[in-house]
């Protein structure tokens, strides 16, 4: 795996959306709250534009991908959103072109997408971070949530390192057991959707991570289910469950028609028999840990440690 150079202050970060249009009244203020992490920004295009849902139209918004990692000024691409729209794009980027040059690349939840292709297609390291316009301009964003984001994009070179949850959070076993591999993942909608096309997610040997947000409990169901059928469970060394974010009954007025979370995972992945560490604060939430995907992880669910070790 390639791992891209860290970010320094005065570094210049390219800002795209390979999603969902960039509410205007919240550009402004993502833009400035890159500036004051010390980095130069140039704002692409697709983070003006809007075409219905989409941050412009599919070829725009590849094209700025592709441009964005060719142009030897950038030094790191930062989504600005998630959303909808990063799988649209997946056939129209040069991989060979990214290949050869690797920058910091982050965001999360849609941007899953572009983070499968880029750990498969083009073997680089990418980061699973919060995103300017979602988390950056919040006022409840956390200096743990801050310093996981910089030391994940200024320091990737970092030989080891632990992965750990704020102070006052606690992780969850729910099985105990040790697994090293290659840690890749996030939005668990995203991940299922991959399924079937030439970015199918490959889970072998490798320790996956997943998360949502408002999913019913039973949709949380059908796609672990998806992937349990597809062998994507059953072939990962170990599973880390993060946030799951106002996933709960369709009908919370008849808690009799629904399964706890906690039930779905027990019933479905605890046969599996693998480790799996659960409760991780990474997600759609806030404090929330940023992720670096493609990089070797052990993970130790018992103890509850993941620490990065390659």
């Amino acid at each position: 795996m390639k791992i891209p150079k860290g970010l320094k202050k005065g570094d210049t970060i390219g800002l795209i959306s390979a999603s969902s249009a960039t509410p205007p009244e919240l550009l402004p203020k993502a833009i400035e709250a890159v500036e004051k992490l010390g980095f130069n920004v140039v704002v692409g295009n697709s983070c003006w534009e809007r075409h219905g849902y989409l941050a412009g139209v599919d070829g725009l918004r590849a094209k700025e991908v592709n441009e964005m990692f060719k142009d030897p000024t950038i030094d790191g691409i930062f989504c600005i959103r998630g959303g909808y729209g990063a799988m649209k794009i997946l056939s129209q980027l040069d991989y060979e072109m990214i290949k050869e040059n690797p920058k910091v690349f982050v965001g999360y939840s849609d941007v899953t997408a572009l983070h499968i292709a880029f750990n498969q297609q083009c073997e680089l390291v990418t980061y699973h971070t919060p995103m300017p316009s979602t988390e950056f301009v919040k006022p409840e964003m956390d200096d743990y949530t801050w310093n996981s984001f910089l030391n994940n994009v200024t320091q990737t070179e970092r030989s080891s390192y632990f992965l750990e949850n704020p102070s006052s959070q606690m992780m969850t076993t729910l099985v105990p057991g040790e697994a090293t591999g290659q840690l890749i993942g996030g939005n668990l909608t995203l991940v299922t959707a991959s399924l079937g096309t030439p970015y199918e997610i490959d889970t072998k040997g490798k320790i996956l991570f997943l998360e949502d947000i408002d999913e019913y409990e039973r949709s949380i169901d059908r796609m672990l289910t998806q992937l349990k059928l597809a062998g994507k469970l059953d072939d990962a060394a170990g599973i880390i469950l993060g946030a799951w974010t106002n996933c709960g009954p369709q009908n919370p007025n008849h808690p009799e028609q629904s399964l706890r979370l906690q039930t779905i995972f027990e019933e479905i992945l605890v046969p599996i028999n693998i480790p799996i560490l659960m409760d991780v604060a990474c997600g759609h939430c806030l404090p929330t840990m940023s992720l670096p995907l493609g990089r070797t992880l052990r993970l130790d669910s018992e103890n509850k440690v993941m620490e990065v070790v390659g």
